[in-house]
């Protein structure tokens, strides 16, 4: 299957340490214990599904941060790309540069056709596992509403 992962639910997420936009060295670890992450991998900045996809996270960023998540955009694009693309759209938040594509052939993440890479979200909790994979190469904005959701259900009072 195309755009698929070989991640699943319930397993602890790979460690990363990848240079944002902001030329700053991001790593999972760093959310341990502190916040939900929703980490999202997408194939080029500033591509009509990627745009759509982004713009969506930017415009639920605000129901992201006060549900105690921190979302995490990924691609192989390079840093000044993403500071680029980040500034176009007026995005706020951290965008990942993931040149040789390690961090996601690590996740699983999948090429379309063996040629376009990946779009796939992870909801992955404050202990470091995965609650939540969706997969959809065409279906852009619907990652936001599906990470959402599981977001809001992670981090409601009286969870686990």
């Amino acid at each position: 299957m195309f755009g698929q992962s070989t991640l699943s639910v319930g397993e602890t997420a790979p460690d990363f340490a990848l240079q944002s936009q902001k030329r700053e060295v991001v790593k999972l670890s760093d959310f341990r214990g502190k916040k939900t992450v929703v980490l999202f991998f997408y194939p080029k900045d500033d591509t009509p599904g990627c745009t759509a996809e982004s713009c969506s996270f930017r415009d639920h960023h605000d129901t992201f941060a006060e549900a105690g998540a921190e979302v995490l955009g990924v691609s192989a694009d390079s840093t000044t790309s993403h500071e680029q693309f980040a500034q176009k759209h007026r995005l706020p938040m951290t965008l990942l540069s993931d040149p040789g594509g390690e961090t996601a052939a690590r996740y699983g993440v999948k090429s379309l056709f063996g040629l376009l890479p990946g779009r796939v979200t992870f909801v992955i909790d404050r202990d470091g596992v995965v609650r939540h994979v969706f997969s959809s190469q065409l279906r852009a904005t619907r990652h936001v509403d599906e990470a959402l959701a599981v977001v809001k259900r992670l981090e409601a009072p009286g969870r686990g």
